[in-house]
């Protein structure tokens, strides 16, 4: 980013001149994003995120399922039920099952199967997180810059 001016009902930012208000807020998001991935560990906990959501899809064909079961089964659930098979709660946890249609939360006491559906909702709880850090910094830095009839809020 170099610097940000205003001229003539146009800003100038980041080397981009007679740029608009929608389109200084789209680069400034460009900025922020590219600042927030940056850095060891900005990469690393995204990628735990992305590994997290793509070992929970239920892409693991199983046979043996009821009618109304939700089908498949993923890569993440099938292994801390194999690690975590010895292991009951005391009491029943609630866990999220996505299906293509629709969300259910079932209650299980088995530590496998709670771990196993946990894992992909602790990725896109990282995603959200990011989304909305992003969306924040964006807004602020937007704000800072534009003129007062230009400002979000």
């Amino acid at each position: 980013m170099d610097t940000t001016e205003q001229l003539n009902g146009t800003y100038f930012y980041g080397g981009l001149s007679n740029i608009n208000a929608g389109e200084l807020f789209f680069w400034i998001m460009v900025d922020v994003t590219a600042e927030h991935f940056t850095g060891a560990a900005a990469a690393t906990g995204n990628v735990v995120a992305a590994a997290a959501i793509y070992a929970g899809r239920n892409n693991v064909v199983v046979s043996g399922k009821l009618a109304n079961a939700t089908p498949g089964t993923s890569y993440a659930s099938i292994q801390s039920r194999r690690l975590l098979q010895k292991y009951r709660l005391p009491f029943p946890l609630p866990t999220i099952v996505v299906n293509p249609l629709n969300m259910k939360i079932i209650m299980t006491q088995k530590l496998g199967t709670f771990v196993g559906r946990t894992v992909p909702v602790i990725g896109w709880a990282v995603v959200a997180s990011d989304v909305g850090v992003i969306g924040w910094k964006s807004m602020s830095r937007y704000n800072t810059i534009a003129r007062a009839e230009d400002k979000i809020w």
